[in-house]
């Protein structure tokens, strides 16, 4: 899962939320140098990447890429499922997408001392494109993904993967729905043992 899943995901706690939105620059057990809740947010955040990489709804989702972007197309199919969570977080939250993008920026602000060098960096440049909320529109989603083939000096292709995902709307969309209900029990139980 990206970004909004992961926040999302994270329940109300807005430490757990911080957490589990900078893990992935957080490696081994560097983890024991953060406050209690953000240590939850990266545990829980290593949890749900387990359990989404071993899935076999996502696994399907990702053979449908594989032969022509590789390794990325986990990646890409994390991003297309963001795309389905944001298009349809009316039914998942009860408070518009936009007002929760800005109050999530907007605790990343006021905890900027807390975060990791790579989320500081990446912060102005998230809040300037509104990646949370950006991921709603296919054209929004088709500007990341190119952002990030350019991060990739263009060898991940991944600018083109819009075309997979208009190609297979629906068998994505059907597939991340079922696939993130799951998710979503998980998340809610790894949360109470954390």
């Amino acid at each position: 899962m990206n970004f909004l899943a992961h926040i999302h995901l994270s329940g109300e706690n807005e430490f757990i939320k911080i957490g589990n939105f900078m893990a992935d620059g957080v490696r081994g057990k560097q983890y024991e140098n953060f406050a209690p809740e953000i240590q939850k947010g990266i545990l829980l955040h290593r949890a749900i990447d387990t359990f989404t990489d071993a899935h076999p709804i996502f696994r399907q989702s990702t053979k449908r890429l594989h032969s022509r972007y590789h390794h990325y197309a986990g990646v890409i199919v994390d991003l297309y499922y963001d795309h389905f969570l944001a298009k349809n977080w009316p039914t998942h939250s009860d408070e518009g997408l936009e007002n929760y993008a800005a109050r999530f920026y907007q605790s990343l602000l006021d905890n900027h001392a807390i975060l990791t060098t790579k989320t500081q960096h990446l912060l102005p440049y998230m809040m300037e494109h509104n990646w949370l909320v950006s991921y709603q529109s296919v054209p929004g989603l088709e500007r990341i993904l190119s952002q990030m083939d350019h991060r990739t000096k263009n060898q991940s292709q991944m600018r083109f993967a819009g075309e997979e995902l208009v190609a297979h709307y629906a068998i994505f969309e059907e597939e991340f729905t079922f696939f993130y209900e799951e998710l979503q029990l998980f998340a809610k139980q790894k949360l109470t043992q954390l």
